[in-house]
C-alpha cells in the first residue's frame, strides 16, 4: 500500500534467537516509493544453542539467547595491518573509519540497552507490566525509529509523518522508550516513572487520547495490524487523489509491530488478507518480507524464553542479574550521554523535515489551489460551509421508505460535499443500501474511489475504519452489515468508543421487522448493549427527517462514534419528526394536553414510533390527552439540560408506555424516571 504496512512480527510463545535474519528491500536508507510496503515478519527456524550469559544461572534455568541486535546491519572488523616490514593494507584514514565504525556500533549496542532497562525499570517501579517483549523487541524498535522512520517529535501531528503501530499493545513500553529517547515531550522522564499510574501519559496500554505520538489505541491483540492496514489505507487513497507528477506531497509510511499473538487472532487474518488484495506491496504485487525474531525478555539469565518474564516485574534480585549480564552499571532510567546526543539529532531532522514539507505544499498550494483546499479541510477536520444543508428533506406526504434507503439518500447527498467520507459494507452493500452511486470501487488500481468492499470481514472492516478516522480528522469513515452481525465486531466498536474514533455504523435490518429470516438474523438484545457502551451513539431513526438527523449527529461527533438502526421494513413519513430533534436525542412529535400535563406519554423509537403515533391518534377519539416522544438516541437526550428533559419527560407524569423492538433492560430509567413502574 502506498503507506507501508509493517507487521514487525515477533514471539513471545517460542525461544528465537538472532535478530533480523533476512531484509528484502532497503532499510539503510530512504526509498521514498509512494506504493512501496514493506512486512516485517518474524518466522520460525531451528534453533541454534545460544551462548552463556555471563553469570551462570542455577540449575535448571534456561539461558538467554543471542543478542538480536543484528537487526542493524553492523558492519566487518578491519583487517590488521600486515607488520615486520611487510607493508601494511590498512591506511591510517581507513584505521580512523574503523575506529569511528566500531564506536558507532558502541553507541547503538547502548541505546538497544537502555531501552532494555527503561522498560525493566519502568515495570520494577510500577510492580506490573509487560517486559519480555521490550527486552526482546529493543534492537527492532531501535531500527525503525532511529534509522527509517521520519517524524518530527516537536509536532507528533504533522500530516505526512510516517505512523508506528504497536499491536502487540501490552510492550508499550518500547513504544513509550522510544518516544522518550527520540524528544517527545508526552513522555518525560517523570513519565516513565509513573508507568501505570493514575492519571499518568504512560498507561498500562498505549492509549491515543492519551500520548501524543500514540497514534492508534492497542491492546485486545490483533486490533492494532488492522488499524495500520486503515492508517495505510488512508494514505494510499488520499494520495491518490491529491498528489501530481512530480508534486508528490503525500508519501508516508505506516510500521506495526505485531507479536504471534496477534497474528492468532482472527481479526489480523481479515485485515491482512485485505491488505494484500489491495495491494500492499513495495516493488512487486506481494509484501516485501523482513524476518524478525526475538527473545522474550532477552538478557534475564533465568527468566528469558519463558512466561516469567512476559506479565509481571522481573524482582529486584533479577534485575540486578541483568544489568550484569549486560554490562549495564547505570540507576534506573538512566540514559548514557553518548545515546542522548545519538537520538538528540532527531529534533532538528523531524523539524527540517517537515519544514521541507511546508514549503513543498506551499508550492502545491500555487498550482493546485482547489485540490490543496480540500487537503487542508481534510488535515485539519474544518466542515464544509453548510454541509448540513445537503442533507434530504421529508414531509409526511413523502412516501413511506425503510429506512435503510433514506440512509442511501443521505450517505449519496453528503458525499457530494464531505470530501473526506468513504466506506463502505461486509459484502451486504446491496442489502445495507451503502454504495455511493457517484464514486467506483477503492481497489489496487482504483484507490481514489471512495467505495470500500470489505467482504465478509466484520471484526477487520471496524478495526480498518478506526485507523481511517485517526488517520485524519477531516475523514469520515463509514461502514454497515446486518445490526445482528455486530457480534462480530463489538471488539472493534468499543475500542472506536475508547480511542475517540467517529466511525459511522449504518446498522440495517434493527429487529424482529427482519421476518422470515429468524431469531438467528433478528437483533433483540443489540440495542441496549450499545447504550450499556460508554462514549458511542446509538441512534435509531423513525423516518426520512429522523434518519437525515442521525447523520447530521454522526458527522458533527468526530470524537464519538455512531450506530445506526435501520430498518428494513417500509416506515410512514411521521408528522412532527425534525432534524433537531434528533439532536436533542429525545423530543415529542405529537401532544394534545396543555401545561405540560398529558393523561399518558407513550415512547417510541425507530420503527416502533409509527405504532405510538398510531396509538395516540385512537387514545385521543376517547378524549384522552396523549403526548408521543420520540426518543431517538438516549446518550443525548441525557445530555441535555435538565429543564429540557423535564419538559419532554415531566416527572409528574407517571403513566408511560415505552414502545421499542428489544429487550427492556435499562430502559426503566429513561422512561419511568421518577414516575410509577
Amino acid at each position: 500500500m502506498g503507506s507501508s504496512v509493517t507487521p514487525l512480527k515477533t514471539s513471545e510463545a517460542a525461544p528465537i534467537e538472532g535478530g533480523i535474519e533476512e531484509i528484502l528491500g532497503s532499510h539503510g536508507r530512504r526509498r521514498r516509493r509512494r506504493r512501496r510496503v514493506r512486512v516485517l515478519r518474524r518466522l520460525p527456524r531451528d534453533l541454534r544453542p545460544p551462548p552463556a550469559p555471563r553469570r551462570a544461572a542455577p540449575p535448571g534455568a534456561r539461558p538467554a539467547a543471542a543478542d538480536p541486535l543484528s537487526a542493524r546491519p553492523l558492519r566487518a572488523a578491519p583487517r590488521r595491518p600486515r607488520l615486520g616490514g611487510v607493508r601494511a593494507s590498512a591506511s591510517a584514514s581507513a584505521a580512523e573509519s574503523a575506529v569511528a565504525a566500531a564506536s558507532a556500533e558502541s553507541t547503538v549496542e547502548r541505546s538497544v540497552n537502555t531501552i532494555r532497562f527503561l522498560a525493566i525499570d519502568a515495570v520494577e517501579a510500577a510492580n506490573s507490566g509487560h517486559p519480555g517483549l521490550p527486552m526482546g523487541c529493543a534492537p527492532t524498535g531501535h531500527v525503525v525509529f532511529d534509522e527509517v522512520m521520519r517524524f518530527n517529535p516537536k509536532n507528533p501531528f504533522w500530516f505526512n509523518r510516517d505512523r508506528f503501530v504497536l499491536s502487540a499493545g501490552h510492550g508499550c513500553m518500547l513504544h513509550y522508550a522510544l518516544l522518550h529517547l527520540a524528544g517527545y515531550d508526552s513522555v518525560k522522564e517523570e513519565d516513565l516513572r509513573a508507568f501505570r499510574q493514575w492519571g499518568s501519559r504512560t498507561p498500562g496500554h498505549p492509549e491515543n487520547f492519551e500520548t501524543p505520538g500514540i497514534e492508534v489505541t492497542t491492546g485486545p491483540l490483533g486490533q492494532g495490524i488492522a488499524n495500520a492496514v486503515g492508517l495505510a489505507l488512508a494514505e494510499k487513497h488520499l494520495a491518490a487523489r491529491f498528489n501530481k507528477p512530480n508534486n508528490e506531497i503525500i508519501d508516508h509510511y505506516t510500521y506495526a509491530i505485531l507479536g504471534d499473538g496477534c497474528q492468532m487472532e482472527g481479526v489480523s487474518n481479515e485485515a491482512c488478507s485485505l491488505a494484500g488484495h489491495w495491494g500492499s506491496k513495495a516493488v512487486k504485487d506481494k509484501p516485501t518480507l523482513i524476518k524478525v525474531t526475538t527473545t522474550i525478555g532477552y538478557g534475564s539469565p533465568n527468566k528469558a524464553n519463558s512466561y516469567s518474564v512476559h506479565g509481571s516485574a522481573l524482582g529486584a534480585k533479577e534485575v540486578d542479574a541483568t544489568r550484569q549480564n549486560l554490562g549495564w552499571p547505570y540507576e534506573p532510567f538512566h540514559v548514557p550521554e553518548d545515546v542522548k546526543r545519538h537520538w538528540s539529532r532527531h529534533i532538528p531532522q523531524g523539524a527540517a523535515l517537515e519544514a521541507e514539507w511546508n514549503a513543498k505544499f506551499a508550492e502545491y498550494e500555487k498550482k493546485y489551489k482547489e485540490d490543496a483546499a480540500v487537503l487542508k479541510s481534510i488535515i485539519s477536520g474544518e466542515l464544509p460551509a453548510g454541509w448540513a444543508d445537503a442533507l434530504p428533506k421529508y414531509t409526511p406526504e413523502s412516501p413511506a421508505d425503510a429506512t435503510r434507503n433514506l440512509s442511501q439518500q443521505c450517505l449519496n447527498a453528503l458525499a457530494k460535499v464531505l470530501p473526506g467520507l468513504l466506506g463502505g459494507s461486509a459484502d451486504l452493500a446491496s442489502s445495507n443500501m451503502t454504495l455511493l452511486k457517484m464514486y467506483g470501487n477503492f481497489q489496487k488500481d482504483t484507490p481514489e474511489e471512495r467505495n470500500v468492499r470489505f467482504g465478509v470481514r466484520e471484526h477487520g472492516m471496524g478495526a480498518i475504519c478506526n485507523g481511517i478516522a485517526l488517520h485524519s480528522p477531516g475523514l469520515i469513515p463509514y461502514c454497515a452489515t446486518f445490526f445482528v452481525f455486530t457480534d462480530y465486531m463489538r471488539a472493534a466498536m468499543r475500542i472506536s468508543a475508547l480511542s475517540e474514533a467517529g466511525v459511522i455504523y449504518v446498522m440495517t435490518h434493527d429487529s424482529i421487522g427482519l421476518g422470515e429470516d429468524g431469531p438467528t438474523h433478528q437483533p433483540i438484545e443489540h440495542l441496549i448493549s450499545f447504550r450499556a457502551m460508554p462514549s458511542i451513539l446509538m441512534l435509531r431513526p423513525a423516518d426520512g427527517n429522523e434518519t437525515a438527523g442521525a447523520y447530521k449527529v454522526a458527522v458533527l461527533n468526530r470524537k464519538r462514534p455512531s450506530v445506526l438502526a435501520l430498518s428494513r421494513q417500509k416506515l410512514q413519513q411521521l408528522p412532527g419528526t425534525s432534524v433537531e430533534g434528533v439532536e436533542k436525542g429525545g423530543y415529542i412529535i405529537s401532544d394534545n394536553s396543555s401545561g405540560n400535563k398529558p393523561d399518558l406519554i407513550l415512547i417510541g423509537t425507530g420503527s416502533e414510533l409509527e405504532i405510538a403515533a398510531k396509538a395516540a391518534d385512537e387514545l385521543r377519539k376517547e378524549g384522552k390527552a396523549v403526548r408521543v416522544v420520540s426518543l431517538v438516541c438516549w446518550e443525548l437526550f441525557d445530555e441535555q439540560p435538565d429543564e429540557y428533559k423535564e419538559s419532554v419527560l415531566p416527572a409528574s407524569v407517571t403513566a408511560r408506555v415505552s414502545i421499542e423492538a428489544g429487550v427492556t433492560l435499562g430502559g426503566r430509567s429513561m422512561w419511568v424516571r421518577r414516575g410509577r413502574p
